[in-house]
This record gives C-alpha cells, sequence and structure tokens, in this order.
C-alpha cells in the first residue's frame, strides 16, 4: 500500500493506519521489528518526522516499544491473570503516572487499573495484565 500524500488525512497518520492494520492481521506478528525510521522513510517516501509521528501514534495506544538497543517491536500480548473484585469495589481505568510507569515497567499507551475496596484499600495493576471478574452471585 501507498500513502497518499494529497489526502486530507496526514500521512504519518496514514502509516499509522497501515502499520496497525499489518499488526492486526498478524503480518507484523509480536516480537517483530517494524522497521527502521530510514526504512520506513524510504519505503513510503516521508520524512522522519512525519514516521516518529507514526511510531509515537502506534506506541501510545499500547501497539508497539521502542528501545535503543531493538528499535520499535510489536509489543507482545502479556499473559492475562484473573483478579476477583470484592463486593463493593470499583474499579477505574486511567493512564498512570510517570511515576507509576517506571515503577510497573509500563510501556507507553498501557492504561492502569485502580481498584478501591469496599475499606478504602487501593491497589493499582496493569491494565493489560488482568482479566477483572467478578464473584458469582
Amino acid at each position: 500500500m501507498t500513502l497518499d500524500p494529497r489526502s486530507h488525512t496526514p500521512v504519518y497518520v496514514q502509516l499509522a493506519d497501515l502499520l496497525r492494520e499489518r499488526i492486526e492481521s498478524g503480518a507484523l506478528p509480536a516480537g517483530s521489528t517494524v522497521g527502521s525510521e530510514t526504512r520506513l522513510m524510504q519505503e513510503y517516501g516521508i520524512g522522519r518526522d512525519a514516521v516518529r509521528m507514526a511510531i509515537s501514534l502506534l506506541r501510545s495506544e499500547g501497539l508497539v516499544s521502542t528501545s535503543r538497543s531493538q528499535g520499535t517491536r510489536v509489543r507482545e500480548t502479556p499473559q492475562r491473570r484473573p483478579v476477583e473484585l470484592s463486593p463493593g469495589a470499583t474499579v477505574i481505568a486511567r493512564m498512570p503516572s510517570g511515576t507509576e510507569r517506571r515503577t510497573m515497567q509500563l510501556d507507553e499507551g498501557v492504561p492502569v487499573l485502580e481498584i478501591r475496596g469496599h475499606q478504602g484499600d487501593v491497589e493499582i495493576l496493569a491494565g493489560d495484565e488482568v482479566e477483572l471478574t467478578r464473584p458469582p452471585t
């Protein structure tokens, strides 16, 4: 697929859409590299800023992660563990603070779940690592 520079959709959004489609279809499986900035620039005929913005968009969606040593890779889907909510508990989904992101080693774009027990206790969990369940009634 090629990008259309005359489209009303910015080229970085078009590139992000294209890469997202490849990730979701399995053409770019978990752990695979998305490609270097230079390769993406050459392949799609766009500038470095557009490539960086596209990757940033995918990172904010939690689809890719970037490191200096490995470049940009498709994120592995973590194994989810069940967490049973206690009666009366409430859950708030939100984006983590910078401190929470570093402490919990969360990739950009991964939300946290703030679980408040009926006694006021609070537990913060990575949103992509848990599956919330309710106790049987």
